[in-house]
């Protein structure tokens, strides 16, 4: 087995664009991973291998690569940026011993930023920031760097700072040495002396460095205020120290797609990030924790399923503790069952090798043809016993309804979507009972559509993607008592109900209240949970529109009986016929689902935003900037946001992203009820 203390496990962390993928390119080819630098905008990347990611230019899942560089081993998990696909964030960094926080010079931080840095530091994780596209025309790397601590909260230490900007982008000046590495066509860096000009500020940006590192530590601290100056080693090591703890963040300069940077960013992650043996205890369930080793009983946790063509499901575990390989049998702590796991596979984006040896703590590795393994289980020695706890995944944003271009295929439909579940934990799917489609839920409408993208292709099978029917509900607004009589004689026993109900509105939320006011068993006590369940029933399909009618109370207060021909069914038609002769009166209303918008944006498109929420009856609940992002929370109708994410992201050049949750309903207003009375009409018509 490899030396686990030279082995490094990070995520690549940053938003869509911010240059993650290309990043990864250039790491690969210094390592010797591959022999060319893939662009995505030739679709000829190692981890972007998928057709759904080479059409879009974006990552839509996942990239693995593992790889060796001198004496070190590398896992690398490059991670979606769009919020689309980045539901299941948190249980992906729960796999890794820290990451690499990507943000470009360009557009540096933006409203996404905070949220993806906001899980890096709920992970617990020690990060470097890497900062690209310095080359570019539009660059500022002092902008992008001052947003580190401005808009993030981060205590950056400029570890490499570039040496000219643009096209002019020729070297680093790596701080605490005090020297210049040159770039070289073959994407290496030569040493050399800083430009006489820059000397004083890379002086000062030392001094700054070393004091922030000294700060991290009080042993340091004291030494630095008595000498003012600290040992290479001592500086070295304090840096780790502060990285470790999370107390700093070094910071380099790159520019991927001229495989600039490659080698100082690779030999700080070497000197400064962690191994899988130095990860904090795990957390498991019921508040118990694992600490790594190299030595003690295996467990693994699975991060990640994917399908593989040839090899068909694979599921990437991290090794927690202890060590697997091919004659490894573990127990699958969600299912119970006993696992053979077979020879470790490791990944170079679609390509697999067989380990040839046994996997330490911090390996990811790809394990086929497990039996009832999925994403978020854990696998261990049996005597070890030992679950990790589980992220919590956030909540499904939105949901599409689906069907067969082919009438009759609905089953097929159902299932082909039903095989990505396993991969895309963030992805659901149901039937729903009210309007009969089939739903799937996911993180926006891009992922939705890449999704049955993806069903398509692998399953054969024709998707029309369809906006689902809104949920309204309906309800009323007056008083009524009204009478429900069933009365039939069709020869032999007939039947008979008769009661008396009186319906009056309830506040909002209240839902359904029935009440039994009978005195003197005019309705026997047998035949009232009848006229209950006819009035619900009845009230189930709704009035005006088909939708359930809520926040009612219906009081059985009298009635009268047939010792022969009453029945339960009897009272339940009479029940019903109640309910319907009370919406004449009731004053039936449709109500509407509205949702709680918080919508992240750049400051200088909030009026657009605003502007644009008011156009759909949205309300403003509050406003709070913070480095140039504005946050707003608003209040809107679900029917008018339901397509909201492609409009936010053409209002702001893809800058703004949002969370959507339900909060309450409310009365519609009258055009829009007109509206949907008249489309369930003519459904109902077959027109």
């Amino acid at each position: 087995m490899a030396d686990i203390h030279k082995q490094r496990t990070y995520a690549l962390v940053g938003t869509g664009g911010c240059g993650k993928t290309t990043l990864a390119e250039m790491l690969l080819l210094q390592a010797g991973a591959s022999t060319r630098l893939g662009r995505t905008e030739e679709g000829n990347t190692v981890l972007d291998f998928e057709p759904e990611e080479i059409r879009r230019r974006g990552s839509v899942q996942p990239g693995f690569a593992s790889f060796v560089r001198g004496e070190a081993r590398h896992f690398l998990v490059d991670l979606p940026g769009d919020g689309n696909f980045a539901g299941d964030l948190d249980m992906l960094l729960a796999g890794v011993d820290s990451a690499v926080f990507v943000i470009d010079a360009v557009d540096g931080v933006r409203p996404l930023t905070k949220r993806l840095w906001a899980a890096v530091r709920k992970a617990g994780l020690p990060a470097l920031c890497a900062i690209t596209k310095v080359d570019r025309d539009r660059s500022d790397f002092q902008a992008a760097l001052s947003g580190l601590s401005s808009i993030l909260g981060i205590r950056p230490l400029l570890l490499y700072s570039p040496l000219g900007e643009h096209e002019k982008f020729s070297g680093l000046a790596d701080v605490l040495a005090g020297k210049a590495l040159f770039f070289t066509a073959d994407g290496g860096a030569a040493q050399g002396d800083l430009p006489q000009d820059l000397a004083g500020t890379i002086a000062a940006l030392r001094e700054t460095a070393v004091e922030n590192i000294a700060e991290c530590d009080d042993v340091l601290m004291e030494k630095y205020l008595e000498d003012g100056e600290l040992s290479p080693e001592e500086t070295e090591t304090g840096l780790r120290r502060g990285v470790l703890s999370g107390s700093l963040v070094p910071v380099v300069a790159v520019a991927g797609l001229e495989n600039k940077g490659a080698g100082p960013l690779l030999d700080a992650v070497e000197r400064l990030l962690p191994s899988g043996l130095e990860h904090p205890p795990f957390a498991g369930e019921e508040g118990r924790t694992l600490a790594p080793s190299d030595a003690g009983p295996a467990a693994c946790f699975v991060l990640k399923t994917v399908v593989d063509p040839f090899a068909g499901q694979l599921n990437v575990a991290r090794v927690l503790s202890g060590s697997i390989g091919g004659d490894s049998v573990l127990k699958n702590m969600a299912s119970g069952d006993s696992e053979r796991l077979g020879t470790p596979i490791l990944l170079l984006g679609k390509s697999q090798t067989p380990a040839r040896e046994s996997m330490g703590p911090g390996s990811i590795v790809a394990l086929a043809k497990l039996k009832t393994t999925k994403t978020g289980d854990t696998l261990c020695e049996e005597k070890l016993a030992f679950a990790l706890k589980r992220p919590l995944l956030p909540p499904q944003l939105i949901s599409y309804a689906l069907a067969p271009k082919e009438k009759g295929d609905e089953d097929k439909v159902f299932s082909a979507i039903q095989r990505l579940l396993d991969e895309d934990i963030t992805l659901k799917l149901a039937r729903d009972e009210e309007t009969a489609d089939i739903l799937v839920s996911g993180m926006g409408q891009l992922h939705i559509e890449t999704a049955v993208e993806k069903a398509k292709r692998r399953y054969k099978v024709d998707i029309i993607l369809k906006t689902p029917k809104v949920p309204y509900r309906e309800t009323i607004r007056a008083k009524a008592q009204v009478q429900g009589r069933h009365k039939k004689q069709s020869g032999g026993r007939g039947q008979f109900g008769d009661c008396w109900v009186e319906f009056e509105p309830l506040p909002r939320g209240e839902g359904y209240v029935f009440e039994d006011g009978v005195v003197g068993g005019v309705v026997p006590r047998q035949y009232v949970p009848a006229v209950d369940k006819g009035i619900q029933e009845a009230a189930a399909r709704g009035f005006l529109a088909g939708y359930p009618l809520v926040d009612f109370k219906a009081r059985l207060y009298d009635g009268s009986y047939h010792t022969v021909d009453s029945s339960e069914m009897a009272f339940k038609i009479a029940g019903s016929l109640a309910f319907k002769k009370a919406m004449e009166s009731c004053r039936p209303t449709l109500l509407e689902p509205i949702v709680l918008l918080i919508i992240s944006i750049p400051d200088e498109n909030m009026g657009d935003v605003i502007g644009d929420l008011s156009g759909r009856r949205g309300k403003i609940a509050g406003s709070d900037s913070v480095g140039g992002i504005t946050e707003i929370k608003a209040l809107a109708p679900m029917n008018e946001v339901l397509r909201y994410a492609p409009d936010l992201r053409s209002m702001t050049g893809g800058q703004g992203s949002f969370t959507m949750e339900f909060s309450h309903y409310e009365e519609a207003p009258p055009p829009v009820a007109e509206k949907v009375v008249e489309e369930y009409r003519r459904q109902k018509n077959g027109e």
